[in-house]
C-alpha cells in the first residue's frame, strides 16, 4: 500500500471531477469563447476589469466583445485545470520515488500526466479553433479519461497483497466490461451531441419532431471532419443532421439503460457486491431520467450540468466494479 500516492491520487480524481463539472457550466451557459485568446483572457493574467482594459479588450478582437459574466467563469475553469495539471505532476513524482513499481503504479501515473498534457493543448485548440465539434468531444472525453485513469490508479495504491475476487465476482468481469465499453460509447455520443449543438434537436419526447424515425442525416451528422476556422458556438449544422445525432443519442441512452439495469441485477443476486449493484442501478435509472427531464424542459442548465457529473459518477461506479472484480496487489 502507498497511502500517499493513494490520497494524492484521489484528491486529483475529485479535482478531475470538479472541472469536468465546470466545463460543462463553461459550456452549456455559452462562455467557451468569453476569452478568445489562451491561455490569457484578452491578454490579460486573469480577465479584464477596469473601464479602459475593457476598451482595449474590445479593440483587441472587434468580432467578439468582451463580456465579464462569461469571461471569469471561463478563467476560473482554466486555472482549477491548471491546478489539475499541477497535482498529476506530484502525482507522478510521488509513484516515482516509491522504492517499487507497485501494481504498476508508474505506467498509470505516467499515462495520466500524458492525457492530461494533451487535455491541455485540446483546451488551447477547443478556444483557438473556436469550437471545432471534434476537438470539443475530444476534450470531453479526455476529462473523463483523466477521471477514470486517477481513480484506477488510487484504488490500486490502497491494495496491501494479492488476493482472488470470489468466484461470482470473477464471472461478473466480462458483464462489468461490456457496462462500461458500452458506457463509454454513450458518453461519446453524448459529446459530439453537445459539441454539435444537437441537444435540443429534438424538442418532444418520446417522439422526435412529432414522429418516432423523423427525417435524420446520419452523413452529414456523424462526419468528424470540419472546416477550420469557422465559428462553430451554437452549431452549424442543418436540423436533419442534428436530429441524427440525438437520435443516435437517443437510442444509445436506452442501450445503456438496458445493459446496465442487467448489470445491476445480477450485481444485487451476487453475495459479494449487491449494495454497489444498487448504485449502479440508482445510478443510471437517474441518468436516464435526467436525460429526458433535458428534452422535455429545453435544457436547464442545473439538470444539463448534472447529467455530465452523472455520467462522470457513472464511469466511476464501473471502475470501482471492475477493480473489485479484478485480481491485483499492491
Amino acid at each position: 500500500m502507498n497511502r500517499g500516492l493513494r490520497r494524492l491520487a484521489l484528491a486529483a480524481t475529485f479535482v478531475t471531477f470538479l472541472v469536468i463539472i465546470l466545463g460543462a457550466y463553461v459550456r452549456l451557459s455559452h462562455a467557451g469563447l468569453s476569452c478568445p485568446d489562451w491561455p490569457g483572457c484578452y491578454g490579460h493574467v486573469t480577465w479584464p476589469e477596469a473601464g479602459h482594459e475593457v476598451t482595449k479588450a474590445n479593440e483587441m478582437f472587434p468580432d467578439r466583445a468582451f463580456e465579464n459574466h462569461k469571461a471569469w467563469k471561463e478563467m476560473v475553469h482554466r486555472y482549477l485545470a491548471g491546478f489539475l495539471v499541477v497535482l498529476v505532476i506530484a502525482v507522478n513524482i510521488l509513484a516515482w520515488k516509491s522504492a517499487h513499481n507497485q501494481a504498476g503504479h508508474r505506467v498509470f501515473a505516467g499515462a495520466v500526466l500524458a492525457v492530461i498534457l494533451f487535455q491541455a493543448a485540446l483546451g488551447m485548440w477547443t478556444v483557438t479553433l473556436k469550437l471545432l465539434p471534434i476537438v470539443v468531444m475530444g476534450h470531453l472525453l479526455g476529462g473523463l479519461t483523466t477521471l477514470a485513469l486517477l481513480f484506477w490508479l488510487s484504488l490500486r495504491a490502497g491494495l496491501q497483497n494479492w488476493f482472488q475476487p470470489n468466484l461470482s465476482m470473477q464471472r461478473m468481469r466480462p458483464w462489468i466490461i461490456l457496462g462500461l465499453v458500452i458506457l463509454v460509447c454513450q458518453i461519446t455520443l453524448g459529446g459530439w451531441t453537445s459539441a454539435n449543438y444537437a441537444a435540443l434537436a429534438c424538442p418532444d419526447f418520446p417522439t422526435c419532431q412529432d414522429s418516432f424515425w423523423p427525417q435524420a442525416d446520419f452523413a452529414e451528422g456523424f462526419t468528424p471532419s470540419r472546416e477550420i476556422g469557422v465559428d462553430y458556438e451554437g452549431g452549424i449544422l442543418d436540423l436533419t443532421s442534428r436530429v441524427a445525432i440525438h437520435l443516435a443519442h437517443r437510442i444509445g441512452a436506452v442501450v445503456t439503460l438496458l445493459t446496465l439495469a442487467a448489470v445491476s441485477l445480477r450485481l444485487m443476486r451476487t453475495t459479494a457486491m449487491p449494495r454497489s449493484g444498487a448504485v449502479l442501478l440508482i445510478l443510471v435509472v437517474s441518468q436516464f431520467s435526467l436525460g429526458v427531464f433535458n428534452v422535455i424542459h429545453a435544457l436547464p442548465l442545473p439538470n444539463a450540468v448534472a447529467h455530465n457529473g452523472l455520467a462522470a459518477l457513472l464511469l466511476a461506479q464501473l471502475i470501482w466494479l471492475l477493480h473489485r472484480a479484478t485480481s491485483r496487489r499492491a
